[in-house]
């Protein structure tokens, strides 16, 4: 994969995002395009704001882009937000996140308004009714998380969740991308027992592939491969004690 260009993951949603070479991580921004309109989810770092948009220039004009989409507050997912507006300048401008999240982004000093996906039934239906539909997650990582169903292609857009970390940076997984995974969570998820509970969740949705903001795409089998072995992972505080974090 050349990391250089914006890259199809199917049809109408394409990932602009960047190697950190500084911390091992694939950051994953994803662009979706519905006819005129777009949404870029978790457009990520101040740093690394003109290689995400380099890429979103190559399929969009910036003012297509209707939504943004914040799964957390994390810094390398939502930093370059008032950059961002500045450069879409849309005055309809939305930034879609939890009502937990929206507490802390706005610390970044938005401009635009916040759509609470509380306060709309957990889902967004752009223009042509395509439906996305918002999946809570919440302390995977933050208290607020969430992760973004796309019902048209049967696409999760999940976050943190499923991420993996390391020198790897095939965008679509291939070969032992479980360990990649478990080191990631390992690490970043708060326990063992919250974590098997939303893999349960997640398993009742027809899932086409998962998009995570870290490491790469998981599509086909390796969708069942990746909830069995997290709904199986000890993370976080399971490890606190010392113990081998080794499952």
């Amino acid at each position: 994969m050349t990391t250089d260009d914006a890259v199809a993951v199917t049809r109408d949603i394409h990932w602009v995002g960047f190697h950190d070479e500084g911390s091992g991580l694939q950051c994953n921004p994803y662009l979706l395009v519905d006819h005129d309109e777009a949404v870029l989810f978790d457009p990520g770092s101040i740093p690394h704001f003109p290689i995400v948009m380099r890429k979103v220039l190559d399929i969009v004009s910036p003012q297509q882009i209707g939504w943004l989409v914040v799964h957390h507050q994390d810094p390398d997912v939502c930093g370059n937000l008032p950059v961002m507006e500045d450069v879409i300048g849309r005055a309809d401008l939305q930034i879609v996140t939890a009502r937990k999240s929206a507490r802390l982004i706005r610390h970044y000093g938005l401009s635009s308004h916040v759509h609470v996906i509380e306060d709309h039934d957990m889902v967004l239906r752009l223009a042509s009714g395509r439906t996305l539909r918002f999946i809570p997650t919440p302390f995977l990582h933050a208290p607020g998380a969430f992760a973004t169903y796309d019902e048209r292609t049967g696409t999760l857009f999940s976050s943190d969740l499923f991420g993996g970390i390391g020198e790897e940076r095939a965008l679509f997984a291939e070969g032992e991308f479980l360990e990649a995974m478990g080191a990631f969570h390992r690490e970043y998820m708060p326990s063992g027992e919250v974590l098997r509970s939303c893999m349960g969740r997640l398993a009742e949705l027809e899932l086409q592939r998962i998009c995570p903001q870290h490491g790469s795409v998981l599509e086909g089998g390796q969708i069942e491969q990746a909830l069995a072995y997290l709904g199986e992972l000890r993370c976080g505080v399971d490890l606190a004690d010392g113990a081998d974090a080794e499952r």
